[in-house]
């Protein structure tokens, strides 16, 4: 089962909901997703799981679904508390097992994964780890389990950072989580989209990132003020629109308790 865009008669229409920071980057996740595509989740992904339940409704209606939970594309109505809520199991295809899911990416069969990270640098280096040493953190974050992984092998992984601050986009990161110096990078925050790493990022004085796209609304020297690493600004660069209204009114529906809200945006 998944969520329908319906139509409707103009004259009957409903209140026009107004569209948050969370549904703009819950929009641009979704169109990472080809049709047809095999994207995946781990643990703690409710935004993930978000924009495959868009990417599903709108212009991805032949995507397959490996959920960590367990299911082969199951059912989603409705966002949980949790991404690993045994409700996902609810109409599935079939079960996926966390073995199964890896053995998919490591034969490349897997095309997209979200990867969240504390801090991400220029170079697309995250870090899940800690700030200081692993041997004396000073903070601890809830660490790698199979991104380091997971990244490598999926064909086309985005880096999502919800709330951009010179904290999370730093020059280098404390501690290198994951990295892919073969490839370069989407990354997706709320004010932006950038290109990180690939083989650009270790020549001798590479900005090491590029800037694709600003949020509407927002300002360059905003950004600027938000980004802890060095970027040129890509001759295509642009300022993204609005996404329809029907894609507020999904995500809407997927989230009526706006959970995603309190994930995206609002950073001090």
């Amino acid at each position: 089962m998944t969520v329908a865009i319906a139509e409707r008669d103009p004259a009957a229409r409903a209140p026009v909901l107004a569209t948050s920071a969370a549904d703009r980057l819950i929009w641009r996740m979704a169109g990472e997703i080809a049709d047809g595509a095999v994207v995946a989740t781990g643990v703690a992904s409710p935004l993930a799981l978000l924009a495959i339940a868009l990417a599903r409704a709108t212009h991805a209606p032949r995507l397959t679904y490996l959920a960590c939970v367990g299911s082969l594309n199951p059912a989603v109505s409705r966002l949980f508390g949790s991404s690993e809520d045994l409700a996902y199991l609810a109409g599935r295809s079939g079960e996926v097992t966390i073995p199964d899911l890896f053995d998919h990416a490591r034969r490349g069969r897997v095309d997209n994964i979200f990867f969240g990270a504390a801090e991400v640098d220029g170079a697309g280096r995250t870090n899940l780890s800690a700030i200081g040493s692993l041997a004396q953190p000073a903070v601890k974050f809830p660490g790698v389990a199979g991104a380091c992984t997971l990244r490598r092998w999926c064909r086309r992984p985005v880096l999502v950072v919800p709330r951009q601050t010179k904290r999370s986009l730093v020059a280098r990161v404390a501690i290198c989580s994951t990295e892919d110096a073969a490839r370069p990078t989407r990354l997706l925050t709320d004010l932006a989209t950038f290109t990180v790493g690939g083989a650009a990022a270790s020549a001798p004085d590479a900005p090491g990132a590029v800037l694709e796209a600003i949020e509407p609304g927002v300002a360059l020297d905003h950004v600027r003020a938000r980004t802890g690493f060095g970027y040129a600004v890509a001759a295509a660069f642009h300022a993204l629109p609005d996404p329809p209204a029907s894609v507020t009114d999904t995500l809407h529906t997927l989230d009526p308790a706006g959970l995603r809200g309190e994930l995206v945006g609002a950073a001090p």
